[in-house]
């Protein structure tokens, strides 16, 4: 399978949806993307919304954890939402709960960015 990455700019917040699978063969088209958008834009924000994505590996975190340092250094927040099952559980194993923010809408997170 795939990975599907959909971005859309909400004032200075960078919304990014995935789709499909989030590893070793597809987390540096996910941190391209994203590094890209942040060096061509006035995002400091990030939301990344996981609904649909369905599975996950360390290569996954690593992208989470990268972007995570590089939205810190820009002075911005970051929040993860929609996380389900296996997702889940692997940022409750790995800790990354404890780091960023899980809300369960991207509503939710568009809220604590200040956006909504």
């Amino acid at each position: 399978m795939s990975l599907h990455i959909e971005i859309e700019k909400m004032g200075t917040t960078l919304a990014v949806r995935l789709a499909g699978e989030l590893d070793h063969h597809t987390a540096e088209m996910v941190r391209t993307r994203v590094d890209s958008e942040f060096e061509h834009g006035t995002s400091k924000n990030l939301i990344l919304s996981l609904e649909r994505l369905d599975f996950m590996d360390s290569s996954g975190l690593g992208v989470i954890l990268g972007r995570y340092k590089q939205v810190s250094q820009l002075g911005g927040k970051m929040a993860i939402c929609s996380v389900q099952g296996s997702i889940r559980k692997l940022f409750e194993l790995s800790g990354i709960h404890k780091i960023l923010p899980l809300y369960e809408t991207e509503s939710g997170a568009l809220s604590e960015m200040g956006e909504a």
